[in-house]
């Protein structure tokens, strides 16, 4: 016997043999095995006393319609137990549920759910939309449909071009994916906004596959957000019921499983076979899929990380290249050969006091041939083509994200826009509520007094949230970001009296003597590794509370406060000690006889004999790699993993949860149910942010950094991949036009990029005092006697009582000490003060920023103005497609008028014409459904 024709008793089905899973054809259907299911709602029941219920024989399923609404189960179905606390809340919770479960059917939609036939256990609500309903949302969300007008080409302009793509196309063909939706990205169809009344524009041969899954998943969550519930304090939306714990979970369902085995292909299996797999890592993204399964929100994240990849390649040639030609002229660098030379035997001044000996300059050969690779003239030209790579990847998606717009048809989704914000967050609503019982006796009061004007001002007062009532929460955010911020600041501080400490420690013993500067500089860029990543996900959990607190309006406001406040602190945390290295270590040593101490007893840490932009490099690329390599696989890979293992091992525990008489496991719904919820694009936008900002900000002292990026971004794609389709709920279809406030973000760290990398160049490198003595000092314009020139002289009977060396190595006595600065000589008159060459390299520097600057800034708005935002091809087919919308339409109205026009029995001879006159008829008999809106505003488009 059909399920389908069973009688419907007080919504459940009664039947004497339980319905047959193996008669199912298709788990993403109801038990009918023809109504689709769009959307499942799921919560975890708990009967009164936890006692088991008598259910009648062979019931498994309740089947809820449209003309069947609001009926009890059968009686018998649970005893009469004297109601406890839990009873009474599960109880309360229940007629919530079977009101919001009402009013979604009063909408239309139609619900089947499984019968509560455990003491515990989860219940899981399909939804299920029928045409009608999709029909009439369509037309209220103005949701563009292609037309009956075949697919037209998009044409590029000029033949060289047309050839140059031709040759393009048949070079990258096998890093193409073999999925359909990949290979016509030249075609378009002309699309129109779907109206009831023009249901001859439409090629509709299958209602039930007109609109595609995540459209249908759609419509439904827009009909569960705007869904009200009276018995939930007037609660609106599906998310407030989720939030007060009346549902657990509401999710659309995967096309299926990605790993069934056999030839049947679904969108989840074709992409991961073609994208979600480390095997076809080589392969393009097949963005136009990947926005059709999980909406253009996502769709748009995933193609900016693919254009952001695909532009490391060339900056990372570029770095490469640097980086080998320091290799290549390491052996011509003459401050380097000056140094090594143990003739010019540079007796250089302690670097610490008692303990430590004075030593030769060529003792440090290493450090200064190390610092060459990343120190020398193209490092300057490489920062200037980073400055403008930046540049050329923002405009060139802005260009792509048009070309994406255009061809998924987000031009004039401002309404959609404004709409989302129509839907307050349930925490504002419960704020809101809140201020409003408080209000309520005073109101009272006041009204007494006043008339009608006054109260109904006060009324609009009191169901918004004033400034007042934020003040609060944004004195609170404003004071825990500067304590966090001045906490990072803390632990920095506390990194370099660690280094200090130990240094001065280790000076102290003979044998660890030789390696104090390695060991201090590996273990303090370990520990500050490990506290950035710590402080990673405090400050993450900490943003996340202070936006709840500020209670904002929307979701939209609330996602942009929080990356907002996440993004401030998370960028504090991860550059806070490269920006020490870079430009604050080595500054405020002072000098021999005058040295700057911490605690009265440590001297404050130097930079090495070449410079501290070789510690630079050291902090950066630790940093940075280790960031990206232990987020990568432990919180990446191995949490979700755990988290899986948690929650199945949990499930085989908790009672009443399995059944062996109806095993739930092999349904869709409950595969899916068992999956990692979706919570946003916001760490996965953040984590990329970040490494933007360590590839840019710094990559004067790292030109390797592009290459780290690139070989991580080829493994973070397929590794989000494989997160979407394998280990996460479907997410919700969001519609967007652009990546929003990250774009801003990007440009302000690609702006700020400049202005660092050039005082790197300044000031952490020795570029522009190599500069001035070459064409200012040197005597035959070379860099001969440019070591010499840099180290000032020191009188060592002028050293403080108690910090002269204890037990000297050095044969004869030191009467003179070497250390790095430009300062006048014991016996100038002035001892010990700036000299000329000081304040004539200080000035180059300052120069040279303000130049660096400047070009660097022309050069970027130079770029940003020869390369359009909208591609030329794209605003000219623009302006076509409306004219080829207006030819369609006025040929479609013209055979529609001509066949209004004919005889009834000439109409009644033709299959042709009784096809178009069925479709032309379609629109009023789908109009006169209940509740139908008819817009207004889809007699037109915004093409």
């Amino acid at each position: 016997m059909d399920p389908e024709n069973l009688p419907v008793i007080n919504n459940y089905l009664d039947t004497n043999e339980p319905v047959s899973s193996g008669a199912r054809v298709s788990r993403m259907h109801f038990y009918d095995n023809q109504r689709k299911v769009d959307y499942v709602l799921a919560y975890h029941y708990r009967k009164r006393g936890a006692h088991p219920s008598q259910g009648l024989p062979g019931q498994s399923l309740a089947i809820v319609s449209n003309g069947e609404t609001g009926k009890e189960p059968p009686a018998g179905g649970s005893q009469d137990i004297e109601l406890g606390r839990l009873d009474a809340l599960e109880e309360e919770r229940r007629e919530q549920r079977d009101e919001f479960e009402h009013n979604l059917m009063e909408a239309g939609l139609e619900l089947e759910k499984d019968l509560e036939s455990k003491s515990q256990g989860s219940i899981f609500v399909r939804i299920h939309a029928p045409w009608q309903v999709l029909a009439r949302e369509a037309e209220f969300l103005k949701i563009k449909v292609p037309t009956k007008k075949k697919m037209y080409e998009i044409k590029s302009e000029g033949c060289i071009a047309k050839k140059f793509n031709e040759i393009l196309q048949k070079l990258s063909s096998p890093l193409k994916p073999r999925v359909p939706e990949h290979s016509n990205n030249k075609m378009k169809n002309l699309s129109y906004p779907f109206s009831r009344e023009k249901m001859y524009l439409y090629n509709i041969q299958d209602k039930d596959t007109f609109f595609d899954n995540a459209t249908r998943s759609r419509i439904v969550h827009e009909i569960l957000k705007r869904t009200a519930c009276s018995r939930a304090n007037n609660t609106m939306g599906i998310n407030s019921l989720i939030a007060n714990n009346i549902y657990e979970a509401a999710y659309p369902l995967h096309d299926g499983e990605y790993d069934s085995p056999g030839d049947d292909m679904n969108d989840r299996k074709l992409l991961y076979q073609e994208w979600a797999r480390y095997g076809v890592f080589y392969k393009f993204q097949p963005i136009d899929l990947i926005r059709k399964y999980f909406g253009e929100k996502i769709g748009l994240y995933f193609a900016w990380l693919g254009l952001y990849t695909s532009f490391l390649i060339p900056s990372s040639v570029i770095g490469v290249i640097v980086f080998l030609y320091g290799c290549a002229t390491i052996e011509e660098d003459i401050p380097s050969k000056e140094m090594c030379d143990q003739q010019n035997a540079f007796t250089m001044c302690p670097l610490c006091d008692k303990s430590c000996d004075y030593w030769n300059l060529s003792s440090a050969c290493g450090t200064a041939r190390a610092s060459h690779l990343f120190d020398n003239p193209a490092t300057v030209f490489f920062s200037i083509f980073m400055a403008l790579w930046a540049t050329m990847f923002l405009e060139n998606w802005k260009r792509l994200q048009m070309r994406l717009g255009y061809f998924w048809d987000l031009t004039g989704i401002e309404e959609e826009e404004e709409r989302a914000q129509e839907h307050s967050r349930p925490e504002y609503e419960t704020k809101v509520r809140e201020k409003m019982l408080k209000q309520s006796d005073k109101s009272v009061v006041q009204k007494l007094g006043t008339n009608m004007t006054e109260s109904e001002d006060e009324d609009d007062d009191e169901d918004k949230l004033s400034w007042r009532d934020r003040f609060p929460g944004y004195l609170i955010n404003f004071v825990s970001i500067l304590f966090m911020i001045a906490l990072t600041f803390s632990i920095v501080f506390a990194v370099i009296v660690y280094r200090i400490t130990v240094a001065a420690a280790l000076s102290l013993n003979k044998d660890t003597r030789s390696n104090v500067r390695v060991t201090v500089t590996a273990t303090a860029v370990i520990i500050n590794l490990v506290v950035i990543l710590i402080l990673d996900e405090i400050y993450g959990a900490v943003a996340k509370w202070l936006t709840k607190i500020e209670v904002p309006k929307t979701e939209q406001t609330f996602e942009e406060r929080l990356i907002l406040k996440a993004f401030l602190l998370k960028f504090v945390n991860a550059y806070s000690p490269i920006f020490y290295v870079a430009f604050f270590k080595g500054r405020f040593v002072g000098r021999p006889g005058s040295y700057v101490y911490v605690f009265n007893d440590y001297r404050m840490e130097e930079c090495a004999p070449g410079g501290c932009l070789m510690e630079l490099c050291i902090q950066l690329s630790i940093i940075m790699l280790g960031k990206q390599l232990i987020q990568n696989n432990i919180f990446e890979i191995g949490v979700p993993k755990l988290k899986k293992l948690f929650r199945k091992l949990k499930d085989e525990t908790e009672p009443g949860e399995t059944d062996s008489a109806h095993s739930k496991h092999s349904e869709q719904w409950d595969r899916d149910y068992s999956l990692e919820p979706y919570t946003g694009l916001t760490p996965e936008y953040m984590e990329m942010i970040i490494q933007f900002g360590f590839v840019t900000l710094f990559v004067a002292s790292f030109p390797l950094a592009p290459v780290f990026a690139l070989l991580n971004n080829v493994i973070e794609v397929r590794l989000d991949a494989k997160k979407f389709v394998t280990e996460l709920r479907r997410p919700d279809a969001v519609r967007t036009k652009d990546i929003g406030i990250w774009f801003d973000i990007l440009s302000g760290i690609g702006k700020f990029s400049v202005i660092s990398n050039a005082f790197v160049i300044a000031v952490t490198s020795d570029f522009i005092p190599r500069l001035v003595y070459q064409y200012a000092y040197s005597h035959n314009g070379t860099l001969h006697g440019f070591v010499n020139h840099t180290l000032s002289f020191f009188n060592v009977s002028q050293l403080k009582e108690g910090t002269q060396p204890e037990n000297s190595q050095f044969d004869e006595e030191v009467q003179f000490c070497r250390f790095k600065d430009y300062r006048e000589p014991p016996w100038a008159p002035n001892p010990y003060e700036f000299s000329k060459q000081y304040w004539s390299v200080l000035s180059a520097r300052l120069a040279f920023v303000i130049i660096f600057q400047n070009l660097v800034m022309f050069l970027s708005v130079l770029v940003d103005w020869m390369i359009p935002d909208i591609p030329t091809d794209i605003s000219d087919q623009i302006k076509k497609e409306k004219g080829l919308l207006v030819d369609f339409f006025l040929k479609e109205e013209h055979e529609k008028l001509k066949l209004m026009d004919e005889p009834a029995p000439s109409r009644q001879g033709g299959a042709h014409h009784s096809r178009r006159s069925r479709a032309a008829s379609s629109a009023p008999s789908s109009r006169s459904q209940p509740g139908s809106i008819a817009s207004s505003g889809s007699q037109h488009t915004n093409v």
